[in-house]
C-alpha cells in the first residue's frame, strides 16, 4: 500500500516537473508578452498625448497593475467554475445598470458612472462588455447547436435587456459593442443563414426606427458629420478634421516623439483617449501605426488559436466572442479616427487612457488564458 501511494505521489511530482512553468501559473506567455508590448507603447504615447502629464501616466500605470493582477487571478479559475457564476454576474450587472439610471454620476451630459464615495468611480457598462459574451455562451452551451428559433429569441432577449439600459444612459458606442459581444457568441454557435438573412432584411426598418425614436440629437449629428465633416468645420466636424490632419501630417516616418503639433497645440481633442492613434500617427507615421497593427493582429491570431483548441462548447463560444470583440474595438476606433466610421466614443484598446475599460479588457485576456492553460492541464492530467 505504501508503495502504491508512493508511486502515485511520484507520478504527480513527475507531472508537475514536466509541466511548463507558464502552465502551472496558468499564464499564456505569448498573450502576456504582447500585452506588455502594448503597455510600453501606451506609456510613451500617453506621455506625449497628455502634454507630459506624469500624474495621468501614474494613474494609467496603476490601472495596468490592477488589470494585470485581475487577469492573473481570473486565469487561475477553470472555465467550468466561471460558467457556474455567469447567471449571478449577469443579474448583478443588470442591477448595476439600473442603479446607474437611478443614482448614477453624470458627466458631460451622460449618466454612465457609479461612484463609491472615497474609493472609486466606474462604468458598469464596461463590465457588461465581458459578462455579455459569457452569458450568451453559457446559455447556448447547454442547448443543441445550431440553436433553434426559440433559443435564438432567448439569446436576443439576454442581449437586448442590458443594451436598452445602456442606450438610456445614453451611450450608443458601448451599447453597440455590448450587443456585438453577444451576437458574436450567437454567430459562433452556428446561427442558421435564414436567421442572418432575416436580420439583414430587418436592418433598414430598424435603423429608421432608431433614427427617429432612439438616437439623441448629438448622435444624429455625429452620423451627419461622418457623411460630410466639412459641413461644420468649427463645430461637430472639428474632431474628425483635426484627426485626419494629424494622421496625414505624420507621413511615413512621423515627426518624432513629442514633436506632434496637432496634439501639443491643442488642435486635436481627446488626444489621450479616443483619438490617441492620431497622436501616434503624427509622431511615428505610417510605420508606427503599421507596427501597432501587427501587435494587434498577433493578439487576435493568438485568441483565435485558443478558440480553435478549446475543449468544450462554452469555452469555444466564449474565447471566440472575446477575441472578436477585441477585434471590433480596434476596428471601430481606427475607423472612427480616420473618418471611415462615425465617431462613437470607443477607446483604442490597451492604449487609450481609461481605468475601467483597461481592467475589463485585461480580464477578458485572463479568461482566454484560463481556457488555454486549463485545457493543457486537463489533457496532461
Amino acid at each position: 500500500m505504501k508503495a502504491l501511494f508512493g508511486n502515485a505521489a511520484n507520478a504527480r511530482v513527475g507531472l508537475q516537473r514536466r509541466t511548463p512553468f507558464w502552465q502551472r501559473i496558468h499564464v499564456d506567455p505569448w498573450l502576456l508578452l504582447l500585452i506588455l508590448v502594448l503597455a510600453a507603447v501606451a506609456s510613451f504615447i500617453l506621455y506625449s498625448a497628455s502634454g507630459r502629464n506624469m500624474a495621468l501616466l501614474y494613474r494609467q500605470g496603476a490601472a495596468y497593475c490592477v488589470g494585470l493582477a485581475v487577469m492573473l487571478i481570473i486565469a487561475q479559475f477553470q472555465p467550468r467554475f466561471m460558467a457556474r457564476w455567469v447567471p449571478v454576474a449577469y443579474i448583478g450587472c443588470v442591477l448595476l445598470l439600473l442603479a446607474v439610471l437611478l443614482v448614477g454620476t453624470e458627466a458631460k451630459g451622460a449618466q454612465r458612472w457609479l461612484t463609491i464615495p472615497g474609493l472609486m468611480r466606474f462604468q458598469p457598462s464596461e463590465i457588461m462588455k465581458l459578462v455579455m459574451p459569457m452569458s450568451v455562451a453559457w446559455y447556448l452551451a447547454r442547448r443543441p447547436l445550431p440553436p433553434s428559433f426559440k433559443y435564438v429569441c432567448a439569446s436576443m432577449a439576454i442581449i437586448l435587456l442590458p443594451v436598452v439600459l445602456i442606450l438610456k444612459q445614453p451611450d450608443l458606442g458601448t451599447s453597440l459593442l455590448v450587443a456585438l459581444a453577444g451576437l458574436f457568441a450567437l454567430l459562433l454557435a452556428g446561427l442558421r443563414w435564414r436567421y442572418i438573412l432575416g436580420a439583414l432584411v430587418m436592418l433598414a426598418p430598424l435603423a429608421t426606427v432608431m433614427w427617429f425614436f432612439v438616437l439623441h440629437a448629438y448622435q444624429k449629428q455625429r452620423v451627419l458629420t461622418f457623411i460630410n465633416p466639412e459641413s461644420d468645420p468649427l463645430g461637430a466636424g472639428w474632431n474628425i478634421i483635426q484627426s485626419k490632419a494629424a494622421i496625414g501630417s505624420g507621413g511615413v516616418f512621423g515627426k518624432g516623439w513629442l514633436q506632434g503639433t496637432q496634439s501639443h497645440l491643442d488642435f486635436l481633442p481627446e488626444g489621450h483617449t479616443d483619438f490617441i492613434i492620431a497622436v501616434l500617427a503624427e509622431e511615428f507615421g505610417l510605420v508606427g501605426v503599421c507596427l501597432l497593427l501587427v501587435v494587434y493582429l498577433l493578439i487576435i491570431a493568438r485568441g483565435m488559436v485558443i478558440t480553435l483548441q478549446a475543449q468544450d462548447t462554452f469555452s469555444k463560444l466564449l474565447a471566440g466572442s472575446v477575441t472578436l470583440t477585441f477585434f471590433i474595438y480596434v476596428l471601430v476606433n481606427i475607423g472612427m479616427v480616420s473618418g471611415l466610421l462615425p465617431v462613437v466614443g470607443v477607446p483604442l484598446p490597451l492604449i487609450s487612457y481609461g481605468g475601467t475599460s483597461l481592467v475589463t479588457l485585461l480580464s477578458g485576456f485572463g479568461i482566454l488564458m484560463s481556457i488555454q492553460t486549463h485545457r493543457k492541464w486537463m489533457l496532461q492530467g
